[in-house]
């Protein structure tokens, strides 16, 4: 196992986190936006974005542990949009009404991102230690080599 492959590994995780928080951020820029993408003609509501994670590699854990491989961490592999459906709310007066009188207001609930953004954030800041006992384990044992 290569002295790097704990920084490594919480590299990957730290990049992948960062894109989480981006992606819940512009989720809750655009909780309002009901003209996110013109469609044949047609405003469509903001659709929520959520970000795929997946470990790097397929090998179970245990053969990772028997091989030792540095191909450890996590790669995004995608960004893909939720499908649940747009809320409608009752505003006549918003141009962006139908002749019902109903807006279609982007599937994005403020509170459950808030909850992803403070998981996320949790995780970052977890990686980010991770990845500092990982430092300082290697300078130690540069320390021992002297």
């Amino acid at each position: 196992m290569s002295m790097f492959a704990p920084l490594n590994i919480s590299s990957s995780a730290l990049t992948a986190g960062r894109l989480k928080m981006d992606i819940i951020s512009s989720n809750i820029a655009n909780a309002t936006t009901t003209r996110g993408k013109l469609v044949n003609g047609e405003w469509i509501p903001y659709r929520r974005k959520m970000v795929e994670v997946e470990p790097k590699g397929t090998a179970p854990f245990s053969q990772f542990l028997k091989d030792e491989l540095g191909a450890n961490g996590v790669k995004v592999t995608g960004i893909v949009e939720d499908k649940t459906p747009f809320q409608p709310i009752y505003d006549p007066t918003n141009p962006d009404a139908n002749k019902d009188g109903y807006v279609m207001m982007p599937n994005v609930d403020i509170t459950k991102e808030m909850v992803d953004l403070m998981s996320a954030s949790r995780a970052y800041e977890a990686n980010i230690t991770a990845f500092n006992v990982g430092k300082s384990i290697s300078l130690k044992a540069l320390d021992i080599g002297k």
